[in-house]
């Protein structure tokens, strides 16, 4: 069982506050990525909550994930903090892998989160990988493999998912199939009618949800991850969701329009799952909007977290890196680490120089010719 249960009252407020959390954290994320407080590239799950929360409620607290690029909703359904996932966002120190991951590769592996990262169809490998290890050292554990409509398609993909089906390892294949492999829609990707056919070809079960609706979810992770531990093998589950944002953000999405969308957003997974909490006398209009503003207020702290946190030195770049560093590379480091400026290179710290015959200067550091390049530093 997972660390909230979705079969009591208490676990199924738990479910609606992660939703909640992952959406203000995503929203957030949005704005504070428009005003270039945050680098690289944010790709947003706000619509797609019921999966990644219904997925982790079927789960143990030891099982794995293995997530994509889309993962902000994936860490926070499996319990990871939003205070140290901004800060990684923003590429500080306190951040889950201190500042060098950003939004595409948080992981928290004590908290059974293996990682998202930027290669689509990657997780599916790592699953399945996991999956050997746990079978390996016959522990009652499961990993499941998140992956896109788009990801399907990938041929790591189908490596992984042959590998753990001749196997019978206890892995689950989630497909998050949000209509769109980019801006593709899925019909024009895949010769199917349902993504879960293609669990054919591995003969294993295949089957659709509703990703819309979190205790659909559910049921489906759940009835995989119970043949998975009985030594049955993998099992594959197609949610049928629906992204709100842009493949990223930034997108100008031409494949779609307004109304297709809101159609979609009449089905939101938070607004169909309050109703169904009040219709059972479980929460009232005041207790959600408490609650939603308790969300709220964690976030913006989050967000104040991550903007006042330091970010790493330059002699931490190599840090956590390997698992055993590199002879060459642990020279290069501790020769950065010696540095009095911590590694950052400016025209003045340069040991000696001479005048070349031409006029030009031509440095003779032990470092090389680095005349003005400058290192990382704190701003």
């Amino acid at each position: 069982m997972a660390d909230f249960d979705i079969h009591s009252t208490a676990g199924r407020l738990e479910a609606l506050r992660r939703m909640l959390t992952i959406r203000a954290f995503d929203e957030e994320a949005g704005d504070r990525f428009a005003d270039g407080e945050i680098p690289g590239f944010v790709h947003l799950y706000i619509g797609e909550e019921a999966v990644g929360v219904g997925t982790c409620a079927a789960l143990d607290p030891d099982d794995y994930i293995a997530s994509t690029h889309r993962g902000h909703g994936h860490c926070i359904a499996k319990g990871l903090d939003p205070k140290y996932m901004m800060a990684e966002l923003y590429g500080k120190a306190e951040g889950y892998c201190n500042g060098k991951g950003g939004s595409m590769h948080i992981a928290d592996v004590d908290a059974g989160m293996l990682g998202a990262n930027g290669i689509v169809g990657a997780g599916p490998p790592m699953a399945t990988g996991a999956a050997l290890s746990i079978d390996y050292q016959d522990r009652d554990q499961v990993a499941v493999g998140f992956l896109g409509d788009g990801a399907v398609a990938q041929g790591q993909v189908h490596e992984a998912i042959n590998l753990a089906s001749t196997w019978d390892l206890p892995a689950v294949f989630v497909v998050e199939n949000n209509q769109y492999g980019e801006g593709t829609p899925v019909e024009k990707q895949h010769n199917v009618d349902n993504l879960s056919d293609t669990a054919q070809a591995y003969d294993i079960p295949g089957l659709t949800v509703d990703g819309m609706d979190i205790t659909a979810v559910e049921e489906g992770v759940a009835e995989a991850r119970e043949r998975a531990t009985a030594g049955e093998g993998p099992t594959l589950v197609e949610a049928e969701t629906y992204r709100y944002r842009g493949h990223y953000e930034g997108d100008e999405e031409p494949y779609r329009d307004d109304a297709e969308i809101q159609r979609w957003k009449d089905r939101d997974p938070i607004d169909s799952f309050k109703e169904r909490l009040i219709d059972r006398g479980e929460l009232t209009e005041e207790e959600f909007d408490d609650l939603q503003a308790e969300v709220e207020a964690e976030i913006e702290a989050a967000v104040e977290y991550a903007q006042e946190a330091d970010r790493p030195t330059p002699d931490e770049a190599y840090d956590d890196m390997f698992a055993e560093m590199p002879p060459e590379i642990e020279r290069f480091a501790t020769a950065a680490r010696a540095r009095p400026d911590g590694g950052e290179r400016i025209s003045d710290s340069r040991s000696s120089s001479a005048q070349s015959s031409d006029g030009g200067e031509r440095s003779s550091s032990a470092h090389g010719s680095d005349d003005g390049r400058q290192g990382g530093d704190r701003r």
